[in-house]
């Protein structure tokens, strides 16, 4: 169907494309302005009806609601806002530059913009960043007849009907009732005999991963934020959480792979922002890599008596490379997902010393049989290889594992401790170990 209208818009048939986009989902229907120039986007756009025209708008890309936005009215733009749910409305006016977000905002009502500006005050990645004010709100004095009215009234504009949240006159937050329980309970029954006391919240100012965490660990479908004084701001519906843990990993991956986060797609950055996020680590991975080299000069007396020495180098620094990786990869996921805190030092040090020990008697062990039976190695520089192979593969998986924890320690964030910084500094030990294996063992 997606290549059908694709080539109904190219060959500019737009009374088929019409009646061809209307039968799709919005969110299908935004997939396909990824694909089109900004003269069709905007002719695209323009043959949508009103209203799902609205809805198709919050699933684009910035680039293409930027694109929109400055081609349509201000009537058409305002339009859109007041039919967009309050939290895609807020990542909207994040995106624009200050002079458009005044411009659009000039014409709301006073109350509502002062409100916008509240949340737009709110800093990036916060819990109140992503909350919507678009939720269901009782008094516990109410009767659940009541509380049905209530949702059968305003529900149509809610984002979410199927918890409820119970306020005091001062806002704040003193129970929740589901949907579900006000179905099942008497209709004479008020919300405070039905609601639930113990609440789950989060406040406007906690970071957007430890929400996600929450979310993750309760199976919650809305969760409530309060502000400091414990008064109902708004809710984070899981849709929203969805983006962000999309988000979350798709930074640790970036960062594992020694990279600056972008939150652009890859096809739509310029060449030169993209080598700009990949520049700097690079350099100084680069630059880090000379104590190898001055290792190597340091020790050339030692290579000079025993050239063949120098064959098993890259074994050693991508076994133990690899070795930290693997360790890094899982400390740092686990801490993402809140299975490792900080305070399980010792515990994950000693498990990386059992995993790397028996890891690396096998790796050993196979070498040794490898270079003295097959390649007819001498048995001191076999002995050495492997030895140092085993020592390396301990050293790596411990290191692995204990800079991603020492990183939150240090308030930054664990993936810039893994892959190619792990290599690095696992390769400066490597070497130095070897070497010193070296000259005792061969006596050089």
């Amino acid at each position: 169907m997606t290549e059908k209208i694709l080539q109904l818009i190219h060959e500019k048939k737009w009374k088929d494309v019409h009646e061809e986009v209307i039968t799709l989902n919005p969110v299908d229907i935004a997939e396909l302005f990824d694909e089109l120039g900004e003269s069709e986007i905007l002719i695209l756009f323009r043959l949508l009806p009103k209203d799902v025209a609205a809805e198709v708008f919050s699933f684009l890309s910035s680039d293409d609601q930027m694109t929109i936005v400055n081609a349509i009215t201000e009537k058409e733009t305002q339009y859109i806002m007041n039919e967009l749910y309050f939290d895609d409305m807020i990542d909207f006016l994040e995106e624009l530059p200050s002079n458009m977000v005044k411009k659009i905002l000039k014409n709301t009502k006073y109350e509502e913009r002062k409100l916008i500006n509240q949340f737009l005050n709110y800093p990036e990645y916060s819990a109140g960043s992503l909350t919507t004010i678009e939720y269901v709100e009782f008094r516990k004095y109410i009767t659940v007849r009541e509380a049905m009215a209530l949702i059968k009234e305003t529900g149509i504009n809610k984002e979410t009907i199927y918890t409820c949240y119970v306020t005091d006159r001062n806002r704040k937050l003193e129970g929740i009732v589901s949907l579900r329980t006000l179905v099942i309970s008497e209709s004479e029954a008020t919300i405070e005999d039905i609601m639930e006391t113990d609440i789950v919240y989060v406040h406007t100012h906690d970071d957007q991963e430890e929400v996600a965490h929450i979310f993750k660990k309760y199976d919650f479908m809305a969760l409530p934020v309060v502000d400091n004084e414990d008064r109902l701001i708004g809710i984070i519906t899981f849709d929203d959480i969805l983006d962000v843990i999309d988000q979350e990993s798709t930074e640790d991956f970036q960062r594992m792979a020694a990279i600056q986060p972008s939150e652009t797609e890859y096809l739509k950055t310029s060449i030169f922002i993209l080598s700009k996020h990949r520049i700097t680590w690079l350099l100084i991975l680069m630059i880090s890599a000379t104590f190898t080299e001055n290792i190597i000069h340091h020790f050339e007396t030692v290579l000079e008596s025993v050239v063949v020495l120098a064959a098993f180098i890259p074994m050693l620094m991508d076994t133990g490379g690899n070795a930290g990786t693997q360790s890094s990869t899982l400390i740092i996921r686990g801490m993402a997902l809140g299975e490792i805190e900080t305070r399980d030092y010792f515990k994950v040090m000693l498990k990386e010393l059992q995993i790397s020990s028996l890891v690396g008697f096998v790796l050993a062990l196979i070498n040794f049989l490898r270079t003295y039976f097959i390649q007819k190695i001498p048995f001191n520089l076999s002995v050495t290889v492997s030895i140092t192979l085993f020592a390396t593969v301990v050293m790596a998986k411990i290191i692995g594992g204990i800079l991603p924890l020492g990183a939150r320690k240090l308030k930054l964030d664990p993936a810039i401790m893994a892959g190619p910084l792990i290599t690095t500094v696992v390769d400066t030990a490597s070497l130095i170990l070897y070497f010193t294996l070296a000259s005792i063992i061969l006596k050089i």
